[in-house]
């Protein structure tokens, strides 16, 4: 196993531009976690966390607690998407590796604009 950690990575040395992208992805993600996290205060307000027609109420609420979940996810899907655009650049090649990468980039920002929206709704 750690063999085959140090050829990936030994691999993703060779490509710049990949490699690049993938320090990138981190960075963002750890910034905009950071700035969410600073965004998070403890109050007694409960926020609606999710949605459900077949409840007997629609909106279920809960503590603000619930926002950490947006900093975790952040950093979770940045590390997966890293770890499988190695993954697809040694299988499958750059391109592909590229791509998955983006798609990284745009969840990580989509993220973190879906966490300033239910930030700023709770703000109110």
């Amino acid at each position: 196993m750690k063999t085959i950690i140090k050829e990936s990575l030994k691999k993703l040395i060779t490509d710049r531009y990949l490699m690049a992208l993938l320090f990138f992805l981190l960075l963002l993600a750890i910034i905009l976690s950071i700035v969410v996290g600073f965004s998070i205060h403890p109050s007694e307000l409960q926020l609606v966390s999710h949605y459900s027609v077949f409840g007997v109420t629609h909106y279920y609420r809960d503590q603000w607690l619930y926002l950490i979940v947006f900093v975790l996810f952040e950093l979770i899907a940045a590390i997966l998407h890293i770890i499988l655009s190695i993954k697809l650049f040694i299988i499958k090649g750059r391109p592909l590796a590229a791509m998955f990468a983006w798609f990284g980039i745009g969840i990580v920002v989509l993220g973190w604009l879906t966490a300033l929206a239910v930030l700023n709704v709770w703000k109110s």
